[in-house]
């Protein structure tokens, strides 16, 4: 019986839909982590886009993501709450945590530039972003927002995550390795693996 449970839960497809409107942002999301990393994605912010549309390729996570933001602003709010509710859509696809590999780590070169993401599914919000990226924005994008969705994606979803940019001259190409290898890390953290149940010696994630 425990076994037939197991492969039950082993075999159920993790994903969540999910929308959220404030006065600022309307955002819908729907995310399989085990999907084909198909995804159709529009923020009204071309950059973040292509940056979450990486995202989900690498990572083989199925993504439809839509908002409507108050750009006449900025881009802060939508950048911000898409990463709010992406991670929230995250954190909920994987329920309990059970029976996954939990740790997960990658690096991932664009040309000359290379990154290093590592990620822990730890149900602990922190996250430490180094992309040193030197523009003021690319595209419509402001630089500064990058390290910012990262930042707000790991607290919402509650995870540890660390990414570098090791080096690198083009900062689109470092914004983009860096987003490669944090799909490549998550691709590996959710892993299913049988033998893990809770993986943590807290029993609790």
């Amino acid at each position: 019986c425990t076994t037939r449970i197991l492969l039950l839960y082993m075999s159920a497809r993790r994903c969540r839909t999910i929308s959220r409107k404030t006065n600022e942002t309307d955002i819908s999301i729907a995310l399989d982590l085990d999907g084909m990393g198909k995804s159709d994605v529009n923020t009204g912010i071309g950059f973040l886009d292509h940056m979450l549309t990486a995202l989900s390729k690498h990572s083989r996570f199925d993504l439809e993501l839509k908002c409507v933001g108050d750009l006449h602003v900025d881009d802060h709010h939508s950048v911000e709450d898409c990463a709010i509710v992406l991670g929230l859509a995250f954190k909920e696809a994987l329920a309990e945590k059970r029976g996954i590999a939990r740790f997960g780590h990658a690096y991932a070169p664009l040309d000359e530039s290379l990154s290093r993401a590592v990620v822990d599914i730890s149900g602990r919000p922190y996250a430490d972003v180094n992309l040193d990226l030197k523009r003021e924005k690319l595209g419509s994008l402001s630089c500064e927002m990058l390290p910012h969705f990262l930042s707000s994606f790991a607290t919402s979803a509650m995870i540890t995550l660390h990414v570098d940019v090791i080096k690198g001259e083009n900062d689109h190409h470092r914004a983009e390795s860096s987003f490669k290898a944090l799909a490549l890390a998550f691709r590996a953290a959710v892993k299913r693996d049988e033998t893990a149940g809770i993986p943590s010696t807290k029993g609790v994630l």
